[in-house]
């Protein structure tokens, strides 16, 4: 993995701190950044080169969730991972809109947080599994399908047992279809939606609109 620049949001000093260190002795790690605030963050990114930003949501100034945008707007590149003490809904679906890449709990290992940038670098997506699980329990089937749809009837009924957290096996007894047709359906949503597994397609319904929490 290339060397990557961090940028860390937060505006607690000891929480950044503490982090930086641990960022900072990672072998893929160049430079770590660090802001106090959304506004702050903005002005000290443009001229900087910055792969990653770790960011809180709920910050003086400016949040994460308007951080987020004008973050991409500088620098359509760069991945985003927010942060939070909270797994509440609507702190994950609005920094999705945002255009998050990942989501981590601020009490997770460093360990999930290393794992969480290397995923997202590597063009996946990353959740928490507080966090995935709670999306999971609440997604529900919308009455329209989304514009620019890509995929099938049947693929949207089996994306959508997929993100209730069921097997192949439990989706082919619900949908009434064999698993070698759920299998193939999956196969075909892995490779539709350019997602590499269960999470990074929980997190495609979502943005796209095939489904909502």
């Amino acid at each position: 993995m290339k060397k990557i620049n961090i940028y860390l949001v937060d505006d607690h000093s000891l929480f950044r701190e503490g982090l930086r260190f641990l960022l900072s002795n990672l072998n893929f790690v160049n430079e770590v950044f660090e802001a106090e605030n959304g506004k702050q963050f903005i002005a000290g990114l443009k001229g900087r080169q910055v792969n990653v930003a770790l960011l809180d949501i709920e910050m003086p100034e400016m949040n994460g969730m308007d951080a987020a945008r004008k973050a991409l707007e500088i620098n359509p590149e760069i991945k985003i991972v927010a942060l939070s003490m909270y797994s509440d809904e609507s702190y994950y679906s609005s920094m999705i809109e945002a255009g998050a890449n990942g989501f981590l709990l601020k009490n997770s290992n460093f360990s999930e947080v290393k794992k969480a940038i290397v995923d997202i670098c590597e063009g996946r997506n990353y959740f928490s599994i507080e966090i995935l699980q709670s999306i999971v329990n609440r997604i529900n089937k919308k009455t329209t399908k989304p514009e620019n749809n890509e995929l099938t009837e049947r693929e949207i009924d089996v994306l959508y047992q997929i993100c209730k957290g069921r097997s192949n096996p439990e989706i082919a007894e619900i949908l009434s279809i064999s698993k070698r047709t759920v299998d193939k359906h999956r196969e075909n949503l892995l490779q539709k939606t350019n997602s590499k597994n269960t999470a990074n397609l929980v997190v495609y319904a979502i943005k796209q609109g095939y489904f909502e929490v």
